[in-house]
C-alpha cells in the first residue's frame, strides 16, 4: 500500500444541513475527517466498541462530552475516545473545526459515503 499524501483542497467532501464532512484519508487501519460546523451541530454521547475516535479542535469552541463530565477545548485541543468511552460533542455557540480520527476506521468514511437524510 502507497503512502496517503492529502494537500490543502484534497479530500472528498460531503455538504449537509449544518456540517461539512471532508475525507482527508480512508485506509482500514484510519480514518482522517474534517468535519466543519455550525451552532446547530450536535453528536449525542455515544460509545463505539471497534474503534478510537479521536478529535483535534482546529477552530472555534467545542464542547466534548468525555465521560460524565463536558469541557470546552479550543483549537489545539486534542481529545481521544477509546473503545467503550462514553463522548459527544457540539459547537460551544458558534461555528467550529475538527479532525477527526477512527483508528481503525471501522466503516465510519463509507457511512459518510452512504448518508442519506
Amino acid at each position: 500500500m502507497d503512502p496517503v499524501v492529502s494537500r490543502p483542497g484534497d479530500g472528498e467532501r460531503f455538504e449537509r444541513e449544518n456540517r461539512t464532512i471532508t475525507i482527508l484519508v480512508d485506509l482500514p487501519g484510519l480514518s482522517v475527517l474534517e468535519i466543519a460546523f455550525d451552532e446547530t451541530f450536535t453528536v449525542d454521547p455515544h460509545t463505539h466498541d471497534d474503534h478510537t475516535d479521536s478529535f483535534l479542535v482546529l477552530d472555534g469552541e467545542v464542547e466534548f462530552t468525555v465521560g460524565d463530565e463536558t469541557i470546552r477545548a479550543g483549537p489545539g485541543t486534542l481529545v481521544a475516545a477509546p473503545p467503550g468511552s462514553r463522548h459527544g460533542f457540539r459547537s460551544a455557540g458558534r461555528p467550529a473545526r475538527v479532525l477527526n480520527f477512527h483508528t481503525p476506521d471501522a466503516g465510519f468514511a463509507g457511512s459518510i459515503r452512504g448518508y442519506r437524510p
